[in-house]
């Protein structure tokens, strides 16, 4: 397949990654979910549109990843060869995985202790104490990637045949497929819980496993040639009616049926089933969306893009840190956290990004990241 190709496949890989700084810059001020440093909002008006943003990223941008990374895993692992291809796997996904553990997420938990949590301690004193020494953080996905790698090397030979794109009905009732075994997942391991050390949320599990092997049989077979614009489109708008039509309404029938917004997590309630099926629909319809979108018109080489694309796993990795120290920056800074938000998010894009492009251009570091 020539480059060109593919270029709109690098250019969501660069959307996908800014999305990911901006989804824990949301997480800081208020939206769900977890963070090294939590300032949140109680503003109602400034915590729907957040809460929003954050359920259509998780919905999606995570799962994108899987199946972006797993396209092109069996080319690279073709042209390698099993064992180089592992070894490779190895240093560049097991010496990150090892650096954030070792060294970055404990300098992030003392800056939080220190300057967030305002305890005077020198960063000596604090390692002493400190006993989290494997913590993956937003490396969970690292961790999970480089499972699925070594489970599909052992499956390799497994024939998948050859098969179409789906049509639109089909694509749409298998997420819905996908959400009801999304539910009953998330019956007994709910959104939120969280496999320690390693940062697994079984809940969302089903979806990005299905998606790693759906980019395997995505490239096996050339889907993304047969992706049609029209169909692109007609997906953008089933996600839109999703969005704008389905996500109030599941928060309407919560309140008339007085429920909480823990009943989305899991367990068997109305609320939960409801999100699982609106997750993936929505999901799969914003992936298809974006992938036949983007490949239409926004597919010419770009060298900025190109660049960013190259330097975004050093971004995705190092991207806390800019973020954490941004936000600690304005601990002190007497505004609503809404508005810390605004300055944050896009300190915490401007910063990783700028950081990322310093780490790839250090000799040995830019070949591991």
């Amino acid at each position: 397949m020539q480059k060109s190709r593919t270029d709109y496949l690098d250019h969501i890989k660069v959307l996908l990654t800014i999305l990911v700084i901006l989804h824990h810059a949301f997480v800081c001020y208020g939206a769900p979910g977890g963070w090294y440093y939590k300032e949140p909002t109680t503003n109602l008006a400034a915590l729907i549109p957040m809460t929003l943003f954050v359920s259509i990223n998780q919905s999606f941008f995570m799962g994108f990843f899987f199946l972006l990374s797993a396209y092109f895993t069996e080319p690279s692992l073709l042209r390698k060869g099993t064992r180089v291809f592992l070894q490779d796997r190895l240093k560049r996904f097991g010496i990150p995985l090892i650096f954030y553990s070792l060294v970055l997420s404990p300098f992030m938990s003392f800056l939080v202790y220190r300057y967030g949590k305002d305890h005077p301690i020198s960063y000596f004193q604090y390692l002493q104490v400190y006993d989290n020494w494997i913590e993956f953080g937003v490396l969970w996905f690292v961790a999970a990637l480089l499972l699925f790698t070594f489970l599909f090397v052992a499956l390799k030979n497994i024939k998948t045949g050859t098969l179409r794109l789906p049509g639109t009905g089909k694509i749409l009732l298998f997420a819905i497929g996908l959400g009801l075994i999304s539910f009953f997942v998330r019956v007994v391991f709910p959104v939120g819980w969280v496999l320690h050390p390693v940062g697994f949320q079984f809940g969302h599990f089903p979806q990005y496993i299905t998606l790693f092997i759906i980019g395997i049989i995505a490239n096996r077979n050339n889907w993304t040639e047969q992706l049609q614009y029209r169909t692109a489109r007609n997906f953008g708008w089933i996600a839109l009616l999703m969005i704008i039509i389905g996500f109030p309404v599941m928060f309407y029938l919560k309140t008339i049926w007085h429920g909480t917004g823990e009943n989305f997590s899991g367990g068997w309630t109305r609320e939960s089933f409801m999100y699982s099926i609106w997750e993936q629909v929505t999901g799969f319809s914003i992936i298809i969306a974006m992938t036949g979108i983007f490949k239409h018109k926004f597919n010419g080489h770009s060298t900025f893009l190109s660049k960013l694309s190259r330097e975004a796993f050093a971004v995705y990795i190092f991207h806390p840190l800019p973020l954490v120290v941004s936000s600690l920056l304005l601990v002190h800074w007497t505004v609503a956290p809404a508005l810390k938000l605004l300055v944050v998010a896009p300190l915490g894009v401007i910063g990783a990004i700028l950081l990322g492009k310093l780490l790839v251009r250090i000799p040995g570091v830019n070949k591991i990241i």
